[in-house]
């Protein structure tokens, strides 16, 4: 009866994307754009589905999960430049730019912080036999793999940008800003850092729900 948790959990994710992903993908601003910014989603999906019966994810992290798809698909359906609230906010705050690409990096480093935090804690050394951190250095490796994955997301805009000269520029999203590459990293720390601090106490609360389901 327990394992039928998390075949449950994962359809709850995905009956609650679907309808995001249909939207996303019904009439977006550039449809090449759309398949950059959306692919992860869709490998993600792919990948869930794949390991759900082996390794299933904890329920926080499955949601953080869905928060991240529809941070993606709805950057893919305008472009990270044109999301309208956020062209609201630029003209009601009289910025020079429209900010949702730091959102969707923030979160670039928020959300895998705790993937990271998950697999290490499960996996390897650093956790206990029970899923509990057994190292310090837990961490420190928590915060540099989201780092690491958002500077590697940077080179993969880099290459677009080679490959496919201006009709990349939607999915670059600089928007003139020369310190773009830069800022994004360093939003992505922050996102990291903030989720290490604030969601520990949580995370391990609902790692200690999936271990008694899986009995594991």
């Amino acid at each position: 009866m327990a394992m039928s948790l998390h075949p449950r959990r994962l359809l709850w994710l995905l009956i609650l994307l679907a309808p995001v992903l249909v939207w996303s993908w019904m009439n977006p601003h550039d449809r090449t754009t759309w398949w950059l910014e959306s692919t992860p989603v869709v490998v993600g999906v792919v990948l869930l589905l794949g390991s759900n019966s082996r390794f299933p994810l904890s329920t926080l992290l499955l949601s953080l999960i869905w928060v991240h798809a529809v941070i993606l698909l709805v950057g893919g359906h305008y472009t990270y430049a044109e999301v309208p609230l956020f062209d609201w906010l630029r003209d009601w705050t009289g910025g020079a730019r429209n900010n949702y690409d730091k959102v969707g990096h923030f979160f670039q480093g928020f959300m895998p912080a705790i993937l990271t935090r998950e697999f290490l804690l499960r996996t390897s050394p650093l956790g206990t036999a029970d899923w509990r951190p057994a190292s310090r250095w837990l961490g420190f490796l928590c915060g540099c793999v989201p780092l690491a994955f958002s500077a590697f997301y940077e080179l993969v805009e880099w290459w677009a940008a080679v490959l496919g000269g201006s009709q990349a520029d939607a999915f670059l999203g600089t928007q003139g800003y020369v310190w773009d590459t830069q800022s994004d990293m360093f939003i992505a720390l922050i996102g990291a850092t903030v989720a290490l601090l604030v969601l520990p106490r949580w995370h391990n609360h609902s790692l200690e729900n999936l271990r008694g389901a899986t009995g594991a």
